[in-house]
C-alpha cells in the first residue's frame, strides 16, 4: 500500500481548503449586495416651500376661534377660500382663542404682531359682556389692541358684536357704543354688527344650540359678509 507522507497530506488538506473558499466566494457572486443602513435623505417636500403671501390674523374670541365647529369649516378658514376666489392672495391666519376678554386680548397683542401681519380683523368683546364688565374698562382695552397694531403699520377692521336681549336696554346699549367710539379714535373701519350677520339669523339651522355661536352654515355667511368688507379695504 502506498504511503503518503505529512507534507503530502497538508499539501492536499491545503488545496481543498483553497477550492471550498473559492466555491463560496463564487456562490455569492450572483446574490444583489446587502443595502447600506445609513437612511437616505427624502426630497424636499413643496409643503416644506415658504408661504410668502401677506397675512391677514382674525384676532379674536371663540367666534374667530371656532368654537363648535371643524377647524376646516370656522370663518377664518372660509374666509381664507372666499379670497382666493376673489383673486386676492392673502394667507388668512386664525389667532382666536375661546373665552378670552378684551384684557386677554391685550395681553396677546406680541403674539399677533409677531406674524408681522398686513391686516389684523379684531373680533372682542362678546365675553366682557357676557360677564358683565365694566364697559369702560372693556373699551379702553380694545383700543390700546387696535392701536397698538395700528403702530406696527397693520391695517385693522374692528367687528362690532352685540349681546343676548336679557342683558337689559341699558348696558347693551352702553356696549354696543364701545365699537363705535373705538374705530372713531382709532381711525380704523368698523364692520358693524349688522353687516357682520347679514343673513346669519335668517335660518335657525346657522346658529348653535347656545343661541351665541355660529354653525358651519354660518360661519360662512360671516366669511361673505367679512370678505366684501375686506375687498373694499385690501384694494385701497
Amino acid at each position: 500500500m502506498r504511503r503518503f507522507s505529512v507534507t503530502s497530506i497538508l499539501a492536499v488538506a491545503s488545496l481543498l481548503a483553497a477550492t471550498a473558499w473559492m466555491c463560496g466566494c463564487k456562490s455569492d457572486a450572483g446574490k444583489p449586495a446587502e443595502s447600506s443602513s445609513a437612511p437616505v435623505a427624502a426630497p424636499p417636500s413643496s409643503a416644506a416651500v415658504a408661504d410668502t403671501r401677506p397675512v391677514i390674523v382674525c384676532f379674536g374670541d371663540s367666534i374667530t376661534a371656532g368654537l363648535g365647529v371643524d377647524p376646516e369649516v370656522n370663518y377664518p378658514a372660509d374666509l381664507q377660500h372666499e379670497l382666493d376666489a376673489r383673486g386676492f392672495h392673502y394667507r388668512v391666519a386664525n389667532m382666536g382663542v375661546s373665552g378670552e376678554t378684551t384684557k386677554d386680548g391685550l395681553a396677546r397683542v406680541a403674539q399677533v404682531l409677531a406674524r408681522k401681519p398686513e391686516l389684523v380683523i379684531v373680533e372682542f368683546g362678546g365675553n366682557d359682556g357676557l360677564r358683565g364688565l365694566p364697559v369702560e374698562e372693556s373699551q379702553k382695552n380694545l383700543l390700546a389692541i387696535v392701536t397698538a397694531l395700528r403702530q406696527s403699520g397693520a391695517k385693522v377692521l374692528l367687528v362690532a358684536i352685540t349681546l343676548p336681549q336679557q342683558y337689559g336696554p341699558d348696558y347693551i346699549s352702553r356696549f354696543e357704543a364701545i365699537y363705535p367710539a373705538v374705530a372713531k379714535q382709532a381711525h380704523v373701519p368698523l364692520l358693524g354688527f349688522a353687516e357682520f350677520s347679514k343673513g346669519l339669523l335668517s335660518d335657525s339651522s346657522n346658529v348653535q344650540d347656545d343661541g351665541i355661536h355660529p354653525t358651519a352654515s354660518g360661519d360662512a355667511i360671516i366669511a361673505r359678509n367679512m370678505a366684501d368688507t375686506l375687498t373694499q379695504i385690501l384694494r385701497k
